[in-house]
């Protein structure tokens, strides 16, 4: 393990040891803790670890080595084609919670819902929420819509998922005015920004590139989210690090939202805007 776990880290992979350790533990279908107790790996599992090995040493992301991505209490299947939900997103999750704590059966709109994370997530852990998911990638609608299949098979509440683009104007009409939590991981990252070779190479540019300010997705967002909200109604949005003035600034600026601050995540780093629809 000492030598996977060097050669990954020579690799610029940037938690070596414990993905070498997942990537044998996926291997032998067991769990990580399972490994203490590893005397020596067979012939076939071995050759299929060295296998994944090179493949991560190249940077393929992790998740899509194993098939699946744990967030919050849900495992998620992912791959080519969509974003890999990330540990910082489960805290716009926990806010989303909160909010509708008090209601028995909220309508919520996922805008922008890639492996469902967010979506599934809330009606997993609210089962009375009336959940909708919309996605406007073709490769990645296909990950939400296994994901909530999966997720209802299990016993979950059913979330809708629907085709569309966030920023269209006749996007959910049927609903607006009347939902109560609109929550969204936008594309916001500006264009021409560095990001890792996980990041660059495997997840959709759909789900990453936001425009000169990485905002561009956004400013759609706010006029959709607007129509949809009934006054008083919540709106969360997970943005860069960098974007802690500037996106609760648009919001602000758009002139229909209330109560609009910022969050950090568990390292400090501004993570999400927060806001109130404001009575007409």
């Amino acid at each position: 393990m000492a030598d996977a776990a060097r050669r990954l880290a020579e690799a610029g992979v940037a938690s070596p040891r414990v993905d070498a350790e997942l990537l044998l533990a996926h291997v032998l279908d067991v769990p990580r803790a399972r490994l203490l107790t590893l005397a020596d790996v067979p012939g076939d599992p071995a050759a299929r670890f060295a296998d994944l090995l090179d493949q991560r040493a190249g940077r393929v992301p992790l998740q899509h080595l194993t098939g699946r991505a744990p967030f919050r209490h849900l495992e998620l299947a992912v791959g080519p084609g969509v974003f890999v939900p990330r540990p910082e997103t489960e805290l716009l999750v926990e806010w989303a919670l909160a909010r509708l704590a008090d209601g028995a059966a909220p309508v919520v709109v996922d805008l922008g819902a890639g492996s469902g994370a967010i979506a599934l997530s809330l009606a997993h852990e609210h089962p009375g929420a009336r959940v909708t998911a919309v996605e406007r990638d073709d490769g990645a609608i296909e990950w939400t819509r296994h994901n909530a299949a999966v997720r209802t098979a299990a016993g979950d509440t059913p979330v809708e998922v629907l085709a569309g683009d966030m920023t269209d104007r006749q996007l959910l009409t049927a609903l607006d005015g009347t939902v109560d939590l609109v929550v969204s991981n936008p594309p916001y990252v500006p264009d021409g920004a560095r990001v890792p070779r996980e990041v660059a190479d495997h997840d959709p540019p759909m789900a990453l590139w936001g425009g000169p300010d990485g905002l561009d997705v956004v400013r759609g967002l706010l006029h959709t989210a607007a129509r949809l909200l009934r006054p008083g109604g919540h709106l969360g949005i997970e943005h860069a690090d960098q974007q802690g003035a500037a996106l609760p600034a648009l919001v602000r600026g758009h002139g229909g939202f209330t109560d609009v601050a910022d969050h950090s995540d568990l390292a400090g780093r501004p993570r999400f805007t927060t806001a109130r629809r404001a009575a007409e």
